[in-house]
């Protein structure tokens, strides 16, 4: 067994934000507080494989798909609470809890399947970028993927400023993303009651394949491990009373609170842009699968009329550009949460994030040089970056509802027992659901 000497998650961050004590301030002040962690983790909800398939389902099935991602965004506010649990109550992120309870050879196995799926996610944001720098810049994907590489320094620049500094920037960014779109959606002039409609879960989602089909890759694109390593973790960057159980108390329910208003904003652009291909591109004979078929239709004005607009293509590209960078972020943090808690090693934060950039460049650039530099092989690449999370997942999933079930580990705070079923349920659900999608593609 690994040594169970406690070690603080993340050290650079861990209880490096100070709040209010249980007596002090108004509500308000406590939530914004303890807001931020719940920022860094919904911007894992937001990107290239969330683009692309609540672009295409939209163009595909208008409104109707809308209902599969609310239902995602609470699962996923499921997920998230427990990861939060986890980290208020035991002090400890995933994978420091996973790894006191299980022998040396399983937690390098895990160790391996969560890695590959952190340069999985660290794939989607260097594609996402490279194809946001062609399109706003023509620059050659290459020269783009590239460019990646020196994000380290970004991530650095930003890590110099400290977590609360962090999570405004990718606050602001997230709110500038919302903005252009909803700017996007409201000249589009959507059908609201098909909106409403489109909220309400239809059967024929089950009985149609093709539908059945996105349903699964919304989903598999909306879950991913990372996200619930790093809020397990980012957790703790509050400072305040561990001793104290109202200070505990009140520390679970901001966290909560933090966690699910950011995926209310996730969930919030990702259904606009569904609604933005349902509403621009729906019946318009091409069904959206890459992100140059939004940029060129949005100022295509034999596809959207009146509303075509060189500024509207811009300001997308733009978004894609924002979301693939600030993924870096989160996705170098998980990464150090990873190793870190698995195998004990902890590096200065520019090796590990240069080591996750390199390695996942290889494949990258490999298949690039055999196949091509075509958006259209890079934008497949986030398909099979999906099917590694889908892998990862129940590997995650199953041992974090196990961990905050556990009386030892939790006392009072452990789940009860229709969590408990619950948490089982769904991440069995969820399972077969990324099964069945792998097998479809």
């Amino acid at each position: 067994m690994m040594n169970e000497q406690k070690k603080k998650s993340l050290d650079e961050i861990n209880e490096s934000v100070d709040v209010p004590s249980v007596y002090e301030t108004s509500f308000v002040q406590k939530f914004l507080a303890y807001s931020g962690p719940g920022a860094l983790v919904a911007v894992g909800y937001m990107d290239p494989g969330n683009w692309l398939t609540s672009l295409s389902g939209g163009s595909q099935y208008r409104y109707k798909l809308l209902s599969v991602l609310l239902l995602s965004i609470l699962v996923a506010m499921f997920m998230q609470t427990l990861a939060i649990k986890l980290g208020v109550v035991a002090r400890q992120d995933l994978a420091q809890a996973i790894a006191v309870k299980v022998p040396k050879l399983v937690r390098y196995v895990l160790w391996i399947i969560n890695e590959i799926a952190m340069m999985a996610t660290d794939m989607t944001g260097v594609v996402g970028t490279s194809i946001a720098l062609r399109l706003l810049f023509g620059l050659p994907l290459v020269y783009g993927i590239l460019l990646t590489i020196l994000d380290v320094l970004m991530v650095l620049l930003f890590l110099r400023f400290g977590i609360r500094r962090i999570e405004f920037i990718v606050l602001t960014a997230i709110m500038i993303v919302g903005v252009i779109f909803g700017i996007d959606v409201f000249r589009a002039h959507p059908a609201f009651a098909g909106i409403l409609n489109g909220l309400i879960p239809s059967p024929q989602i089950l009985t149609t394949h093709r539908e059945l089909i996105l349903s699964l890759g919304i989903i598999g694109a909306t879950i991913m491990p990372h996200n619930v390593y790093l809020h397990s973790s980012l957790a703790q960057s509050r400072r305040y009373d561990h001793n104290n159980p109202k200070q505990v108390n009140e520390a679970l329910r901001f966290a909560k609170w933090d966690s699910n208003v950011h995926l209310v904003a996730a969930f919030l652009i990702n259904a606009l842009l569904l609604i933005l291909g349902g509403t621009l591109f729906f019946n318009k004979g091409n069904q959206l699968t890459a992100f140059r078929d939004v940029y060129e239709g949005l100022k295509n004005s034999a596809i959207v009329g009146s509303l075509a607009s060189p500024l509207m293509s811009t300001l997308f590209a733009f978004a894609l550009l924002i979301t693939g960078m600030i993924s870096s972020i989160t996705s170098t943090l998980s990464g150090q949460i990873v190793m870190e808690g698995y195998l004990n090693i902890r590096l200065p934060l520019w090796e590990r994030r240069l080591i996750t950039r390199f390695v996942t460049l290889i494949p990258i650039l490999v298949i690039g040089f055999i196949v091509g530099f075509s958006e259209q092989t890079f934008e497949a690449m986030i398909v099979f970056a999906q099917i590694a999370l889908s892998i990862a997942l129940p590997f995650t999933l199953y041992p974090m509802v196990a961990l905050t079930s556990n009386r030892n580990l939790m006392g009072s705070h452990r789940n009860p027992a229709w969590i408990t079923i619950s948490g089982y349920v769904l991440t069995t659900i969820i399972t077969v659901l990324n099964v069945e999608f792998m097998f479809s593609i």
